[in-house]
Formats: structure tokens, C-alpha cells, sequence
């Protein structure tokens, strides 16, 4: 900060200080408990931020400063929940008083701003040089100068700036410092900074020599610390206790409260340690003040007692949610297993895989809940970097913890219940795979020493009761499936979206709306006709968004003045919502040639597609179109090869398929579709487009098929039927080995559909083709 291009007030506040010599550009923290100097702080924050630092005197007059001094510049101030002022303050530049006005409430020093000198003659350069090698001796036979700064220096243009970066991070006594401060000539100033330089390099020597001479009893780090501590008792019996004393005190006092684990508390000393040795405008300074408040605020030994009353929380659980009765009796089976184990149980990995909307995350909250433990939910998505699961190492510039410890920090215990939301879109790029380092995290046989690569200790995660949840497991790496336990949540049947519609959607939205049960009915009807033809989803969450659109109208009228019971039914569901935004599917279907309705399965639950197939003339090309997938475009393709294997029994040429281009769609171009189970679906509509012959069209169906004509099982057969259901379609064709897949249905669903299953392709085109007109 150049002190020509400023515009310098001739006055500023005075700080008077007995410990402080500061240089330009050096930065240090700086800890405020006393009224005056809180005064003179506020008045500096409501102008230009700017003070006036000046060293008094050892002459035993009060009050009494010297000549020369520093402006320097607050660049935060932070107020501590004990009323002091944390601040952090750099040097400007020099300046040189004229004279004091004592005024009330603060004092003001009259001042003249010195520029510094831009000479950069031979001679200043070989006087820097020396003093940048004397610089780096003391680094040599010192352990608490940063290394990094030699290089930084001879980088470095300005040698004034030089000269006052060495004697701010020397260990210079204080009248020293000031000797350095007030020289203005350079060739002066670096001459007195050398002799000094050189002095120090001796002391440090000698020290050396009579260290090594010397066979010490006890370890030195034994011994540093027992001095320290007589030192410090020393300085409290006289009350010569610095700020730095006091705060290396408070740190002692927070470690020893903290009750930290042994090699924690190890190493929390040693930090300490360093701390008391280094200067506090060193730059490393902040990093170990930051290191030792994450060690004292973690709850290394934590943990907050669980409710372990299987009554209790059953009855929560089941008034929070409607089904999922999978999930809920994993959980009350490990809840029953850690009450009989005196509550010695590792906390289990759970992974919820199901549909958006069934509700994987709100039951997290409930468990948490339930078992009155913290809940901390943290969102994967989209994380590319390793580092936000691990942390960063301390040498980096800004480094912090990553998430898993940030959050056990925040959640104040030990024993959370952790959801770990979305873990299926992880990514991966050049900062590394995420995934990766969720293994130790997931792996209950090693995550009791769970490393952060800040923290660089090991902490215990083996209470904490993970849950991860997902829409699909395909995207999870084998390895860290492995780790979980998978639970999965089906989609809702259109009885279970009522209920839950009725017991949690409409009194939750009535309330956010300002609307209070007696404003607004819904009958079931209305219910049913807003789940067929105005939401389709495997979940509830659109369902809601649909009823809080029928609650804001209401709550319009009812703000304009209505007084009325609002009464929402299948006839005026219009009204509120406009027209269908769906209708059934097979409403106006008819039996057509070369196309048959499949059943297919999405992240988002079940769907049905209606597969096309149509012949042009051409040269025997296979069109595919409807953004089909790598596996769906093999299943085409095998179709086309069993067909053409099988000409004669379907009474086909081979000359045919020379002359003409098949092309193959299935509508919604704009859904991505993937995976085998249209195969089936497929080798029907080409069968059908060929022979000439119709399909049935209120059939749906799904399988995989082979070069030699088998049907073999596929996934997802519980959000196929309900897709079927929701379309208005009553029968549907299954791959034999899918039969007990189809009987752990509810039965209130498998009784309005019938299921026959199959294991060969002729089965399917018997029980789908019409038969060929005359």
C-alpha cells in the first residue's frame, strides 16, 4: 500500500501499544477486550478503517510514544461471544507523529505519511541478498520460520518491502523492531537489519551447540512443556500474562474439557505447542488456531442415548408413513438387536432404492426421530470431488474438513443418523472418484477409524446409523453396493396414494395454505381423478403439488370474502386444474398390425410403450428410432435374427428382406429407453408386421428373448403391473421364471390382472396374434 497514491487524513485514532511493532504489508490477528481501544475501533470501522500504531516508550513517563510509527488498516472484525473484538489488521506504511490531541472519547495522533524509497542501486541489492541468506540461516537452525518464505523473498522487487518482511518474521526483539520501523534510508536500514540478523545466528549457534553437548533426562517435548507450564505460573504470580499467554492458556483448558480421546489429545498438546513458539503474524498461526478449534468442538466421545421402545417407536413410524413396510421392520429388527445387545451394535448401512416421491428421505427423519438422535442429511449429487467426502490436507491455502466430519461437528454427536440423499448420481472427474472414498465411510468394519485427510485422526463413525438412498442401483460402483444393505421402496398403488392423500397430503397443504379442515373437502372421487388423469408418478410428490394448486384457488376465494365449505369433487376438479393432462391409454386403441403395447421400467416406476414396426422398400436396413439405448438396439437386432431364422414357420421369403427397410419406433422420442425387457415386445411387432396379422391390443407385455427363442426373466415386475393397471390394461404376458415375482404382489392389485406366463416366443404370438383373415 503505496502511501503517495492514498489520500492520507493528517489525523487517525491512537493505539498505544507495549508488544506490537507491525511492518507494511504484514498481517496480524489482533484480540480487543478493553473499552477504549473498542472506542477507538468503532470510530475507525465508520471512516476509513484506517489507525495509528504506535510502540511507547521504556522511560518510565506514561503514555509516552515514539516518533515513529505504523497506519494500519482493520481487514475484519469478528465480535467473540465473550464481548471481546477479534480483529485482523495490516500493516500501510509509515508515519511519523507531529504531535498528540487528547480528546474525548479517544486520542487522535497529528501525523505526516513517509512514502518509501524506490532505490534499487547495486549496493541495495547485494545488502538485500545478504540479509535474504542471513535470513535463510535462521531458518536452518530454527524450526519455527516458515520455509516458504526465503523463495517468496527472492521474488520480491521492492527492497524496502524486503527489509520489513525479514524483520517482521525474524524473531527480533521488540526495540529492534522499532530500530528497523523508524529508518527510513534503505542502505541504513538494511545495515542495522543485517547486525542484527548476524547476532541472532550466533545466539541460535551457541544454543545448538549446548543443546547437543547436554544429555537431557527427560524427552524434549517433555521438557518444553514442564518449562512452559512453570514459565506461565511465573507470569501469572508477577500478571505479566500477554494476550498470547492467556489464549495459550484458554486453548490448555478447552483440550482438558474437551476429554479427548489419548492419540487426539496427543497431538492437540503438540499443536499447542507449536503454537506457543510462533510469532503471531506468522501465516501458519491461523492454521493451528483453526486446527485446534476443530479438535476441541468435535464430539469425539459424544453420543446421545436412544430410545430402544419398540412399541414407541413403531407407533411413530407407522402414524409418519403409510407402508414401506420393508423399511420400517429393518429398522425395528436393528433397533430389537441393539436392546438386546446392551446397546453394543455397529450402526447399519441402509440403502433405500425406489422411485422420487415414495418417501425415502422423510423416513429418514423419522427414524432419527424415533430413536431421538440427530438427523443430518447431506445431498451427493453432482459431487465430483474426492475432497468433499475426505477433506483437504491442511497445506492447502483455505483448507477445511469435508462432510462427513463438518456435519458430526454440527450435529454436536457421535451417534447421528446420517442420510446420505441421492449416493446413485455421484460423479467422477480428474479430482478424483467420490465413491471411492465413501467406502471407508460405508464399511462397517473400518469405519471406526475413519481418517479426514485435515483433521489427518482417526474418528469413530461406527455408531452413526447411515442411510443412503438412491433411484436406481445401476449407477452405484459393485464395491460400495456391496457395503449396504439394499431395502427397496415400490411405487404406490392408487388405493395407498388415497389414503395417504387423505391422512398427510391434504391437512399438511390446508395448513400451509392458511385453510382449516372446515374450508375444503376432497371426496374420493375427486382423489381418484386427480391421480389417473392429472399426475402420473410412481410417488406422492406431484400428487401434493397437484392438491396445494387446488388449496391457493380456494384459499383466493376464501381470502375474497367466501364463506363457504369448499366441497372438491370429480365433477369440479376441472375447474381447479383445467383439463386431462392424461388420459387412458387403450381408451382409443384398436387391434392394428405391427404394433404391440410393452410394459418397461424407469427410474421414476413403471411405464407402458407402445412398440411401431413398418416396412418400406429399401435394401434391407434396420431403423431404429426413439432414443434407444445400447441394449434395447441388440434386442431389435436379435428379434430381426430370429425371425429371419424362423422363415418358414412364420411363412415369410428371404427374398423380402433384401427389397425393404424395416423400421422400428417407440413414441416419446424424447425418453431415453434402455435395457432387454422389450425383447419380446419387439420380435411382436415384427412377427405381426411380416405375417400380416393383428395384435390384440389390450395385452401388454414384457421379457427378454433369445437367438433360439426363449423368454427369460426381467426386473421391476411390480411397477410393470401397476403401469398396466394405471393404463386400464387387464392382461399381461411374463416370462415364466418371473412367476413368484408376480405372487409377492398385494393381492388387491394381482386380482384385477391376469398373468399368463411364458417361456418360448411362439407362447407370446399364440396368446397376442389375431387369427389371419381368409
Amino acid at each position: 500500500m503505496d502511501a503517495k497514491k492514498l489520500k492520507i487524513p493528517n489525523k487517525l485514532p491512537l493505539i498505544r501499544t507495549n508488544n506490537i511493532v507491525l511492518f507494511p504489508y504484514l498481517i496480524i490477528p489482533l484480540v480487543v477486550t478493553d473499552e477504549y481501544l473498542k472506542k477507538v475501533i468503532d470510530f475507525a470501522l465508520e471512516n476509513d478503517r484506517l489507525l495509528a500504531l504506535f510502540l511507547l516508550k521504556d522511560s518510565g513517563k506514561k503514555n509516552e510514544i515514539h516518533e515513529y510509527g505504523i497506519a494500519v488498516n482493520i481487514l475484519q472484525m469478528r465480535k467473540n461471544v465473550d464481548n471481546s473484538i477479534s480483529l485482523l489488521l495490516q500493516g500501510a506504511f509509515r508515519i511519523k507523529l507531529i504531535r498528540v490531541h487528547e480528546e474525548k472519547p479517544i486520542s487522535f495522533a497529528e501525523l505526516e505519511a513517509i512514502p518509501e524509497q524506490l532505490d534499487d542501486s547495486p549496493k541495495i541489492q547485494a545488502l538485500k541478498n545478504i540479509a535474504i541468506e542471513l535470513f535463510g540461516k535462521i531458518n536452518e537452525e530454527s524450526n519455527n520460520l516458515n520455509e516458504g518464505i526465503i523463495s517468496t523473498l527472492k521474488n520480491i522487487k521492492q527492497p524496502g518491502r524486503v527489509a520489513d518482511i525479514i524483520a517482521g518474521n525474524a524473531p527480533l526483539k521488540l526495540h529492534e523492531k522499532q530500530a528497523v520501523l523508524e529508518t527510513i534510508d534503505l542502505e541504513k536500514r538494511f545495515e542495522i537489519l543485517n547486525d542484527i540478523l548476524a547476532e541472532i545466528i550466533k545466539q541460535l549457534k551457541l544454543e545448538n551447540d549446548i543443546r547437543n553437548n547436554i544429555q537431557l533426562e527427560m524427552d524434549e517435548d517433555q521438557r518444553k512443556y514442564y518449562l512452559h507450564e512453570q514459565l506461565e505460573e511465573i507470569k501469572k504470580q508477577l500478571g505479566e500474562l500477554s494476550e498470547v499467554d492467556e489464549e495459550i492458556s484458554k486453548w490448555k483448558k478447552l483440550i482438558k474439557k474437551a476429554d479427548l480421546p489419548e492419540e487426539v489429545e496427543k497431538v492437540a498438546n503438540e499443536e499447542l505447542q507449536r503454537l506457543s513458539t510462533m510469532p503471531e503474524a506468522s501465516s501458519e498461526y491461523g492454521i493451528i488456531r483453526n486446527y485446534l478449534d476443530w479438535i476441541v468442538k468435535l464430539p469425539w466421545r459424544k453420543y446421545s442415548k436412544d430410545c430402544l421402545d419398540l412399541q414407541k417407536i413403531e407407533k411413530i413410524l407407522q402414524r409418519d408413513h403409510y407402508g414401506l413396510k420393508d423399511a420400517k421392520e429393518r429398522i425395528l429388527e436393528y433397533i430389537a438387536v441393539k436392546k438386546l445387545k446392551n446397546n453394543q451394535l455397529k450402526g447399519p448401512i441402509l440403502c433405500f432404492v425406489g422411485p422420487p416421491g415414495v418417501g425415502k428421505t422423510s423416513i429418514g427423519r423419522s427414524v432419527a426421530r424415533a430413536l431421538k438422535r440427530k438427523f443430518i442429511r447431506v445431498s451427493l449429487g453432482g459431487i465430483h470431488d474426492e475432497a468433499e467426502i475426505r477433506g483437504h490436507r491442511r497445506t492447502y491455502i483455505g483448507a477445511m474438513p469435508g462432510k462427513i466430519i463438518n456435519e458430526i461437528k454440527r450435529a454436536g454427536t457421535a451417534n447421528p443418523v446420517f442420510m446420505l440423499d441421492e449416493i446413485d448420481k455421484v460423479g467422477r472427474d480428474y479430482r478424483g472418484d467420490p465413491t471411492s472414498a465413501l467406502l471407508e465411510v460405508l464399511d462397517p468394519e473400518q469405519n471406526n477409524s475413519f481418517v479426514d485427510n485435515y483433521l489427518n485422526l482417526p474418528f469413530d463413525l461406527s455408531e452413526v446409523m447411515f442411510i443412503t438412498t438412491a433411484n436406481t442401483l445401476e449407477t452405484i460402483p459393485p464395491p460400495l453396493r456391496d457395503r449396504m444393505e439394499v431395502i427397496e421402496f415400490s411405487s404406490y398403488i392408487e388405493e395407498e396414494k388415497i389414503v395417504i392423500a387423505r391422512r398427510y397430503l391434504i391437512p399438511r397443504e390446508a395448513e400451509n395454505n392458511g385453510l382449516s379442515g372446515k374450508n375444503i373437502r376432497f371426496s374420493r372421487s375427486a382423489l381418484q381423478e386427480i391421480i389417473r388423469y392429472y399426475v402420473r408418478e410412481a410417488g406422492v410428490r406431484n400428487l401434493q403439488r397437484t392438491i396445494a394448486t387446488i388449496m391457493r384457488k380456494v384459499a383466493r376465494k376464501v381470502a375474497e370474502g367466501e364463506q363457504k365449505i369448499f366441497f372438491i369433487t370429480a365433477d369440479n376438479v376441472k375447474e381447479y386444474l383445467g383439463r386431462r393432462k392424461f388420459q387412458l391409454e387403450m381408451a382409443n386403441r384398436k387391434p392394428e398390425i405391427g404394433v404391440v403395447t410393452g410394459l418397461a421400467w424407469t427410474i421414476f416406476g413403471g411405464e407402458i410403450l407402445f412398440c411401431e414396426a413398418s416396412m418400406m422398400p429399401g435394401k434391407g436396413r434396420l431403423i431404429l428410432t426413439g432414443l434407444l439405448g445400447e441394449v434395447m438396439k441388440e434386442s431389435a437386432r436379435i428379434a430381426l435374427s430370429y425371425l429371419k431364422s424362423n422363415i418358414k414357420k412364420f411363412d415369410i421369403k428371404i427374398e423380402d428382406f433384401d427389397k425393404i427397410d424395416i423400421h422400428i419406433h417407440l413414441p416419446s422420442g424424447a425418453v431415453p429407453k434402455e435395457g432387454p425387457s422389450a425383447g419380446v415386445t419387439l420380435i411382436t411387432a415384427l412377427v405381426s408386421l411380416f405375417s400380416k396379422r393383428k395384435v390384440k391390443h389390450d395385452i401388454a407385455m414384457t421379457g427378454e428373448i433369445t437367438l433360439q427363442g426363449k423368454v427369460l426373466p426381467v426386473g421391476g415386475i411390480r411397477e410393470k403391473i401397476l403401469a398396466a393397471q394405471r393404463a386400464g390394461i387387464t392382461q399381461v404376458i411374463l416370462p415364466a421364471d418371473n412367476t413368484d415375482n408376480f405372487e409377492e404382489i398385494d393381492e388387491k392389485i394381482r386380482k384385477n390382472i391376469k398373468a399368463q406366463f411364458v417361456r418360448t416366443v411362439d407362447e407370446v404370438i399364440a396368446a397376442v396374434m389375431l387369427p389371419e383373415k381368409k
